[in-house]
Parts: structure tokens; sequence; C-alpha cells
């Protein structure tokens, strides 16, 4: 690949130019690594603001995503560092702590380099811990209490289901639309690794990294992980040194032509080796091989139009790190990233792809499909130019806010459906929100915005509780459920008004209801606002072109008219909640409860897209204001919408109440079908099996169906409610099991809650 300056010059240009198209520059680059520092502050600002359910640890976003070394095509996995406070790691005995967990970590010959054990100290005084009593603690010949790896899935049990444990992470699979994820859990030490403090002394050709990014770096400390070396002896009780937050800083000071190197070795990887050969060159290896690079090149070398040659130089050092089977670490280059990664059999086969790579003059790149980087590199982009994936990556980043922000939301909500009364869940709530305020006051910067971002969420909640609260007791709106829901009017496009206007239909105010929703409809673009959901993983389908060219010129500011989450209601929400929705909360029976999992919490809640809804209380609240065409208009909306929507994640939810409009239509057929599509949308914890036993009672009980008389005898079970619908249609007569009969609904209703959904006559 060393050609002559002109060639390297102009496919470098060339290279350099497609990189930039699809995403790889400055602009995208600094737009992803902010999304994800928010997404960090979040999370961190979350864990403090809970500390009183014992919450108490750090998050920490690494990898290629916060990086912004990673594209569309590549697909890198997010991953999601955790690290527990409660434990004190400690390198010098002056640094124990009294009255809390501490344990020393202890490095010698027999441990491999990057590994280390970790002693148990006493926690009144600084002496060792001489006790063993429990299993998760191991005396060895020495004597010393040390503390095994395994104790960390201790920790990690609650949130460990679905996960796949590789090492020390746990990783979730991705599917379309959705990004795996990795999880990896951490303990801190403040200070650096002793075996890494000769690297803060080293200085390469290429004078990289410099002393400001090393002293940086020596105050970040380190992490230890619960995994042991696979060859050891004692790996029940190794943990690794992890040395993330300072290679994150090496990543954060690299130019641009750096990050296009890398981003080019990982897509050689992922087109030429990882095929044949998946668990031997990682995208790790390829990182400390460019670090590598770089300290022992000027810095003139990286330059835009050079980026062929730069890249030749990586891929011959992987060749011979490959060849001499050992790739060092590049902060402890002791610890040998390949040691028992390439086996005697495999290894000439990846020596020979990497030689063709590296004699080929670039040619090798035009049969890289990842983000059609080599149709994009031989058609010279002419094809592509309509294309502007830079608009793309910054709506996923978009979302990905405004996301990370719900999923902290709708986890404290979760937790308030367990705290059922008004008064119980009001404390927390301002619990919340002043210890978020205090927090805000005292930090700037992400952090600052982050609080920005949750705080009117959590404010829409406690005005909608306190509005319930009041509707219950004396049929009124309270001075302090406005003030509070006003102050998170703009958390989005829809979600927090429609609250509003929820709790005004409830009321009976629908003068007052008709005005919001109107003003709802007209910010809501429909070229471009996206529907935001964290509830489930579902799959995604592009986003619209107007979402994302306006989030490619803003940053998290552009939520507030580009993004619509859906609304939420607890049930201590329940008087602002049309009844036709309040079903919703009691969707799972005692045999649907065992199909839920872990993060299914969001059942117990009244949830549904913004759209949906605001067209179904337009569809609710023209009825009683008797504008007959309004009234029509919004209900094909409706229609139109679950239709057409494609990134709807309650769709069943939106039938369900399409269904009840069809009933109030009296078009009771429509109504079965609707719950029909419901449930083939979800099978299980869904209302629609209540709204067709509760459908079916009242055809029974009318004992008319379009002016044809209907008997009912025992014969049918609920699942044949399929057959059930073929007969109506048709008007056949119908056998229906008695229990479908709406004597039993509220015994169904009484599963979950005593009071059951209030219905209207």
């Amino acid at each position: 690949m060393f050609q002559q300056h002109a060639y390297i010059e102009n496919v470098s240009l060339r290279l350099s130019e497609v990189l930039a198209d699809i995403g790889v520059n400055e602009r995208i680059i600094l737009k992803k690594r902010r999304t994800w520092l928010l997404a960090e502050s979040m999370g961190s600002i979350h864990t403090r603001s809970t500390q009183l359910r014992n919450v108490n640890c750090s998050v920490y976003f690494l990898g290629s995503q916060s990086e912004g070394s990673t594209t569309l095509g590549l697909d890198s996995d997010i991953d999601c560092l955790l690290c527990y406070n409660k434990i004190n790691v400690i390198q010098d005995w002056a640094d124990w702590e009294p009255g809390v967990r501490n344990h020393l970590i202890i490095q010698d010959d027999t441990l491999s380099p990057g590994y280390c054990l970790l002693q148990t100290l006493c926690v009144d005084v600084p002496l060792p811990y001489n006790n063993v009593p429990n299993p998760y603690l191991f005396r060895n010949s020495m004597g010393k209490i040390l503390m095994k790896n395994s104790f960390m899935s201790v920790l990690t049990a609650p949130i460990t289901e679905g996960g796949i444990r590789h090492g020390p992470a746990l990783a979730w699979q991705g599917q379309p639309g959705v990004y795996a994820h990795d999880i990896v859990f951490a303990f801190h030490c403040k200070s650096w690794p002793l075996q890494a403090r000769q690297w803060l002394f080293q200085q390469g050709v290429g004078q990289w990294p410099s002393d400001h990014m090393k002293r940086y770096c020596s105050n970040t400390g380190c992490f230890v992980v619960g995994v042991g070396n696979k060859s050891s002896d004692h790996e029940e009780v190794e943990w690794r040194i992890s040395t993330s937050l300072a290679e994150r800083c090496l990543m954060f000071n690299l130019s641009i032509t750096q990050i296009r190197c890398y981003i080019l070795m990982k897509m050689i990887l992922k087109t030429f080796i990882k095929p044949h050969f998946e668990d031997t060159i990682s995208s790790y290896m390829c990182k400390t091989v460019l670090f590598r690079c770089i300290a022992n090149t000027e810095s003139n070398v990286w330059r835009e139009n050079n980026l062929l040659a730069c890249l030749s130089l990586c891929i011959f050092t992987l060749y011979n790190n490959t060849f001499n089977e050992n790739c060092p670490h590049f902060i402890i280059p002791g610890n040998n990233l390949m040691r028992g990664h390439i086996s005697r059999e495999t290894k000439p086969y990846i020596l020979e792809i990497l030689l063709v790579i590296i004699n080929s003059g670039g040619r090798a790149l035009l049969g890289i499909e990842c983000d059609a980087l080599g149709d994009r590199i031989q058609m010279k982009m002419s094809y592509f130019l309509s294309v502007k994936i830079s608009d793309i990556i910054s709506g996923h980043l978009l979302l990905t806010t405004v996301k990370n922000a719900l999923h902290i939301v709708q986890k404290e909500l979760c937790i308030l459906t367990r705290n059922r009364g008004y008064e119980e869940a009001i404390r927390q709530l301002l619990r919340d929100i002043i210890k978020l305020v205090i927090i805000s006051n005292q930090c700037q910067g992400l952090d600052k915005t982050a609080c920005s971002l949750m705080t009117p969420w959590f404010c829409t909640t406690l005005g909608s509780i306190l509005a319930s609260q009041s509707i219950h007791q004396c049929n009124a709106i309270s001075a302090d459920a406005l003030t509070w829901i006003s102050l998170g009017l703009n958390t989005d496009v829809a979600s927090s008004k429609l609250k509003l206007a929820s709790m005004l239909y409830c009321l009976g105010d629908t003068q007052r209801t008709e005005i919001i929703l109107r003003d709802i409809e007209a910010n809501y673009d429909l070229n471009n606002v996206e529907p935001a959901c964290v509830c489930y993983g579902f799959i995604c389908q592009p986003y619209r072109r107007g979402f994302n060219e306006i989030c490619d010129n803003h940053n998290e500011e552009a939520v507030q008219y580009t993004a619509a989450s859906c609304v939420r209601f607890l049930q201590c929400e329940i008087n602002c909640v049309p009844h036709e929705l309040r079903y919703e909360v009691f969707r799972s029976t005692q045999e649907d409860l065992a199909f839920r999992g872990t993060n299914d919490d969001w059942m117990d809640l009244a949830v549904t897209d913004s759209l949906p809804y605001l067209y179904f209380l337009q569809y609710k609240t023209y009825t009683n204001l008797g504008r007959h065409e309004d009234k029509h208009r919004a209900l094909s909306n409706l229609m139109r919408t679950i239709d057409q929507e494609p990134n709807l994640a309650h769709r069943e939810t939106a039938l369900n109440i399409l269904g009840q409009c069809m009933e109030q239509e009296d078009q009771a057929r429509d109504a079965l079908r609707c719950y029909s599509l419901s449930l083939n949308v979800r099978e299980r914890n869904n209302a629609a099996n209540i709204h067709i036993c509760r459908l079916l009672s009242n055809i029974i009980c009318n004992h008319y169906l379009d002016g044809k008389m209907f008997r009912f005898t025992v014969g049918y079970q609920l699942t044949d409610w399929q057959k059930l619908e073929k007969e109506i249609v048709t008007g056949c007569t119908v056998s229906v099991v008695l229990f479908i009969m709406g004597m039993n609904l509220p015994i169904y209703a009484a599963q979950r809650n005593t009071h059951g959904p209030k219905t209207e006559s």
C-alpha cells in the first residue's frame, strides 16, 4: 500500500470525503459525544436524586457510541459501565475510610499484568479482615481474605434477566432498529493503577499523549471489574483492571483523520475478518494499535490527504501483532490482548487476509459493503449525494436523548405504581423534584442541561396527581395542580399538554379542552414530529426527513417541537383519564402476569401514543359539543394514524380506544374487528380481552345485532373469539360460554384493583 505520493493523496482525499458524507466529520462526532455525555449526566444525576432508595452508583457510557467512532453501518453496541460507589477500593492504606466497605488492591508476580486481587478490610479500623462469613470471601495461602469476583453477580441479580454474560459484561442482543447493549459492573479506585505508572513518564516520537492528557488520565483512577484471567489457577478471585476513562480521554483528543483511520480498521475487520474468525481480532485491539501508531509517528503524518498511508501503517502494525500473537495494552503493556485469541489453525488465514489488504493499494476498500463505502468510493458519490446521512444520524441522536430522559422518568413512575395513595406519591415526586433543583443549582454545563430535561416530566406528573386528587374530592382542579402541570407543558410537542387536556375533559370543561387540543394539533407537524417511547424495545421504521433535518441543525432543545412522547397515567391519576383508557390499567389477568418481564412494569400504567390520544380526545370533545363534522374528522384521523403511522409503540391501545369509538357509533362489528387487530398486535396483557367480553355481553343482553336475534348457550371458550366474530358478522347463531358475560367482568377487574375501570352508561 506504500504508493506514489500523488496516488496516496488522491485516494486519501476521496476516502475522507466519503467518510465525511456518512457522518464521520467533526460536527457529527461532537454531536454524538454530547448526546451520550448528556445521557451519562442524566443517569448519574438520577442515582444522586434517588439515594433515599439506597441507589448509589455512577453511570458511564463508554465505547464507540460515546466516542463518536462508529457509523450507522457498523451498528456498534451501547457500552454502559455501572460503578457501585458503596465499596471503597484502595491501593494505599492512607485511603482507607471508616464506616464503609474497604478493599485493598493486591498485585504481585503471581498475577498476570492487568489483573489484581481485592483484600477485604475491616469497616471500623484500618486492619485486614480475618473472618470468612459468606461464600463470596476466600482465604488464600497467605491468610488474606479475598473477595471473589462472583460477588458482582449478587449486586447485578435484579437486572440480569434476559442478559447473556460475556466476560465481565451482560449483553442484551439488539434487533432491527434497536441497538444491542452491554453493561459492565465495576468498582472505582481513585488512584492510578501501579502497573500503569510507567506509562505516565513515557513519551513517543509523536509527543502523544501530551503531558496535560496524562495528568488528566492519572486523575481518573481506574475501575476493577469482576472477571479473572482464564489461564490463571485463581481465576475466581482475580479482578481485571480497566482504564476505560483514560482511554476515552485519549479518544476525545484524536484528530478527525485518526478517527477515520480507526473506523476504516473496524470496517475492514467487519468485512474481511469477523465473518470467518469471529473471536480473534477485536475492535479494541484495533484501537490499541491506533494509539501505538499515533504515539510512534510524527504528528504531521496524520493529515487528511495522507489517510491511506496512515491506514496502511495501522494494518501493517496489526499484521505484526498477529504474527507475534502479541498486542500489548497501550497503558499496561504487559497485558497481551491477543493471548488466547489467535489459534494455530486460524493464524495463517488471518495473516493472509491482512497481507492482501496491505498489498491492495486501497483497492480492498472497494469490497466494503458497510455504509456502502465501496460503492461510494467507486461511483464518486454521484448516486448518493441526495442522501444526507448526517441528518439520519442526528435524528437517532435526538431520540436517544429523549429516550434516555424518558427511561429515567418511566423508571420512577413504575416505582410510584407501588405507592397507590395520593399522599405518598405526591411526597415522593416532591422529593425528586427538589433534589433535581438542588443538583441543578450546584452544577453547570451538561449536568444542568440534564436536570432541565428531566425535571419538567416530574412536574407534569405531580400536577396530574394533584388534579386527580382534587377531582376526586371536590370535582375541581386545584390551583396548585395547574401550576405544577404548567411547569412541564414544554417537555415535548404533545404529551404534557395532552395530560392537561385530559384532566379538563374529565372535569367536563369541554370548551378549554377543545382550545388546548386545537393548539396541540397546530404544533404537531406530521412532517417533522416523531413518536418517542421507551416502554419496550420495538423495531422502528426510518424517521421522517423533516424530523432528521431539524435534528441536524439543533441539539436537545429540538425535543420541544420534534418529539412526541407517549402519555402515561399512574393509577393515582385515574380521575384524569377518560373511562375508555382506564381499562389499560387492568390489562393483565393473573395468568398474564406470568408472561411479563422485569421491564414490563409500564403495563400497570395507562399508556398511549400522543397522536392517537389527541384525535381520540378530539372525537370525545367534539361529540360533547355537538360538532358532528369535526367529530368525524377526528375519528378519520384516528383511523388513519393507526393504519399509517409507522412508529406507534402502543398500537394495540390505539385500536382499543378506536374500538370503543366504534361502539359509540353503534358499529359493533367494526369495534370487534378493532379488538381483533389489537390482539394480533399484543396477544397477552391486552385490555382488548376485556372489551371483547364486554361487547359480547352487551350484544347478548340486547339480543339484537343489526336486527337479527341471537341466543347463547354454553359451548365457546374465550380463545374462540375469532370464530365468534365471524359468526356475528355473518349473522349466524352464536354460542357463548357464560363466564364471558358482563356479570363476570367486575371479578376480572378485582384481580388488578378493587375499583375496576369506571364506565359511562
